[in-house]
C-alpha cells in the first residue's frame, strides 16, 4: 500500500476527484494549503494599492492506494491537474510515501483480513487527526 499525497491548483479539485471517481478511488482527504515555490507568488491590486501575496493557495490530496493502482492514480491526477495543454509551473506536486503501519482507530481485535479490507478508511482517520483544517471526504458511490 502506499500514499499518494497531490498537492494541486484548488480550480483543479473537482476535475481531479472526477477522474479518481472513475477509478473507483471514492475515500480520499482534502487540505487547504500555502505554498511558496517557484512560481515566487504573485502581485495583486487591492483598492488601488499593489502588494505581493508570496503564499500561493494550493490544495492537498491524501490517498491511500494499492500497488497495483499506483501508476493509474498518478497518471489521472497529473493529466487532470494540469493548465493548459502542457501545464505550467504551479500546477503542483506528487509525491507517493510507503505505508509501514496501519492503525485504525476502532475496536483493536480486528483480524488481519478485516485490517486490509478497512485499510483505505483506516488511514483517512490518521489524517484527519493530525492535520488541522483538513476536510475527509468519501465520495458517492
Amino acid at each position: 500500500m502506499r500514499v499518494v499525497v497531490a498537492i494541486i491548483q484548488p480550480t483543479k479539485l473537482s476535475s481531479v476527484r472526477d477522474a479518481l471517481r472513475e477509478l473507483n478511488v471514492e475515500d480520499l482527504t482534502i487540505c487547504d494549503a500555502m505554498g511558496y515555490g517557484r512560481q515566487r507568488g504573485q502581485t495583486a491590486l487591492f483598492r488601488g494599492n499593489e502588494y505581493k501575496v508570496d503564499l500561493l493557495r494550493k490544495v492537498v490530496i491524501e490517498i491511500m492506494v494499492s500497488e497495483d493502482q499506483l501508476e493509474e492514480v498518478i497518471d489521472a491526477i497529473s493529466r487532470k491537474a494540469l493548465t493548459g495543454s502542457a501545464g505550467q509551473i504551479g500546477d503542483g506536486k506528487i509525491f507517493v510515501l510507503p505505508v509501514a503501519h496501519v492503525i485504525v482507530a476502532a475496536p483493536r481485535a480486528m483480524s488481519t483480513s478485516s485490517v486490509v479490507h478497512t485499510f483505505s478508511r483506516s488511514i483517512h482517520t490518521s489524517f484527519v487527526l493530525t492535520c488541522k483544517g483538513c476536510l475527509s471526504v468519501r465520495s458517492p458511490a
